[in-house]
């Protein structure tokens, strides 16, 4: 997590009410915390039609989630990972006022949460859980971020 790794990173703001609330510079820097290698990322913040879009198509659930993460290393032994990480503004708008979070702490979860999948992290487990929700902890802290599964 400290060491700073190569990242090529593309920013897309379809939905352009939070752009200046999610700066790319923030963007960024929550991505490279999160990284563990070279990556090559593209972030696009979508609106509720665009995500719920995305994913009926992509993971037959009709409805807009918060985060999305279309992971495209095929190789655990590839030297960069490749992703698109899909924000959805209005559920992390949402989320975030009913958790009583500040909307850029909550983003900074979902990023860090979809750089961790891009990187073949996932919760489908227990194990699996424990492990990435640790991660997350421990990065986020490193951000001077709020644990975000902290219950108030």
């Amino acid at each position: 997590m400290s060491q700073k790794n190569k990242l090529t990173l593309a920013i897309q703001y379809p939905d352009t009410r939070l752009k200046e609330v999610l700066s790319r510079a923030s963007l960024r820097r929550w991505v490279q915390a999160a990284l563990f290698a070279p990556a090559e990322l593209t972030i696009r913040l979508v609106d509720a039609e665009e995500g719920r879009m995305l994913n009926r198509e992509y993971r037959q659930k009709d409805y807009a989630t918060n985060v999305l993460t279309f992971a495209y290393t095929e190789d655990e032994d590839s030297e960069v990972t490749c992703a698109d990480i899909i924000l959805c503004t209005d559920v992390l708008q949402r989320e975030a006022a009913e958790q009583g979070k500040p909307v850029q702490a909550h983003a900074a979860h979902l990023v860090v949460h979809g750089v961790l999948h891009a990187q073949g992290y996932d919760h489908e487990t227990d194990e699996e859980a424990a492990e990435m929700e640790q991660l997350e902890i421990d990065i986020l802290a490193s951000l001077g971020e709020p644990n975000p599964y902290a219950t108030t």
